[in-house]
Protein backbone atom coordinates (compact mmCIF):
# COMPACT_ATOMS: atom_id res chain seq x y z
CA UNK A 1 0.00 0.00 0.00
CA UNK A 2 2.66 2.44 0.69
CA UNK A 3 4.23 2.12 -3.21
CA UNK A 4 0.41 2.95 -4.59
CA UNK A 5 0.38 6.50 -1.61
CA UNK A 6 3.82 7.14 -2.60
CA UNK A 7 2.70 7.06 -6.49
CA UNK A 8 -0.46 9.29 -5.47
CA UNK A 9 1.18 11.48 -4.02
CA UNK A 10 2.40 13.61 -6.69
CA UNK A 11 -0.44 15.56 -8.44
CA UNK A 12 0.76 15.07 -12.18
CA UNK A 13 0.76 11.30 -11.31
CA UNK A 14 -3.11 11.87 -10.03
CA UNK A 15 -3.65 14.16 -12.68
CA UNK A 16 -2.61 11.00 -15.15
CA UNK A 17 -5.38 8.81 -13.29
CA UNK A 18 -7.99 11.46 -13.58
CA UNK A 19 -7.18 11.54 -17.59
CA UNK A 20 -7.34 7.34 -17.98
CA UNK A 21 -10.58 7.52 -15.87
CA UNK A 22 -11.90 8.34 -18.85
CA UNK A 23 -10.62 5.51 -20.75
CA UNK A 24 -7.27 4.02 -22.48
CA UNK A 25 -5.09 6.75 -23.43
CA UNK A 26 -1.36 6.87 -25.78
CA UNK A 27 1.65 7.71 -23.86
CA UNK A 28 2.63 10.29 -26.57
CA UNK A 29 -0.91 11.84 -25.87
CA UNK A 30 -1.07 11.61 -22.61
CA UNK A 31 2.20 12.83 -22.38
CA UNK A 32 1.05 16.13 -24.29
CA UNK A 33 -1.69 16.98 -22.04
CA UNK A 34 1.29 17.91 -19.45
CA UNK A 35 3.90 20.64 -19.75
CA UNK A 36 6.65 18.45 -18.49
CA UNK A 37 9.51 17.04 -20.33
CA UNK A 38 8.55 13.30 -22.32
CA UNK A 39 11.65 11.85 -19.98
CA UNK A 40 9.67 13.03 -17.23
CA UNK A 41 6.56 11.55 -18.13
CA UNK A 42 7.80 8.27 -18.51
CA UNK A 43 9.20 8.23 -15.28
CA UNK A 44 5.85 9.10 -13.84
CA UNK A 45 4.64 6.65 -16.30
CA UNK A 46 6.45 4.08 -14.60
CA UNK A 47 6.13 5.04 -11.19
CA UNK A 48 2.61 4.54 -11.72
CA UNK A 49 2.90 1.07 -12.97
CA UNK A 50 5.22 0.09 -10.53
CA UNK A 51 2.24 0.46 -8.14
CA UNK A 52 0.03 -1.38 -9.97
CA UNK A 53 -2.38 1.84 -10.60
CA UNK A 54 -1.82 1.12 -14.53
CA UNK A 55 -0.89 -1.01 -17.01
CA UNK A 56 0.99 -0.20 -20.02
CA UNK A 57 0.05 -2.43 -23.48
CA UNK A 58 2.51 -1.83 -26.45
CA UNK A 59 1.87 -2.61 -29.77
CA UNK A 60 4.91 -2.07 -32.01
CA UNK A 61 6.61 1.69 -30.87
CA UNK A 62 2.76 2.63 -29.38
CA UNK A 63 2.28 2.34 -25.38
CA UNK A 64 -1.04 2.52 -24.54
CA UNK A 65 -2.28 3.41 -20.73
CA UNK A 66 -5.00 1.65 -18.62
CA UNK A 67 -6.40 2.61 -15.37
CA UNK A 68 -6.58 -0.49 -12.93
CA UNK A 69 -9.46 1.28 -11.02
CA UNK A 70 -9.41 -1.55 -8.62
CA UNK A 71 -5.77 -1.37 -7.23
CA UNK A 72 -6.87 2.03 -6.24
CA UNK A 73 -10.35 1.08 -4.75
CA UNK A 74 -8.38 -1.56 -3.16
CA UNK A 75 -6.07 0.70 -1.58
CA UNK A 76 -8.30 3.30 -0.90
CA UNK A 77 -10.44 0.89 0.98
CA UNK A 78 -7.50 -0.07 2.53
CA UNK A 79 -6.10 3.15 3.88
CA UNK A 80 -10.10 4.19 5.19
CA UNK A 81 -11.00 0.82 7.38
CA UNK A 82 -7.37 1.37 8.86
CA UNK A 83 -8.78 4.51 10.18
CA UNK A 84 -12.36 2.59 11.38
CA UNK A 85 -13.93 4.91 8.72
CA UNK A 86 -17.16 3.01 7.60
CA UNK A 87 -16.66 3.28 3.63
CA UNK A 88 -17.51 0.32 1.27
CA UNK A 89 -17.36 -0.59 -2.46
CA UNK A 90 -20.38 0.74 -4.56
CA UNK A 91 -22.49 -1.69 -5.26
CA UNK A 92 -21.65 -1.75 -9.00
CA UNK A 93 -19.85 -4.05 -10.52
CA UNK A 94 -16.09 -1.89 -10.11
CA UNK A 95 -14.32 -3.69 -12.86
CA UNK A 96 -10.88 -1.68 -14.59
CA UNK A 97 -11.74 1.37 -16.87
CA UNK A 98 -12.56 -0.60 -20.32
CA UNK A 99 -10.42 0.18 -23.31
CA UNK A 100 -13.08 2.23 -26.03
CA UNK A 101 -13.29 -1.25 -28.36
CA UNK A 102 -14.62 -3.08 -25.20
CA UNK A 103 -16.81 -0.08 -24.48
CA UNK A 104 -18.71 -0.54 -28.15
Amino acid sequence: MSTIFKALSDPTRRAVLQHLQKGPIGAGELADMFDVSKPTMSAHFAVLVGAGLIEADKQGRTITYRLKMSVLEDALLGFAQAFGLQVTRPATDTKDVPSHKEKS
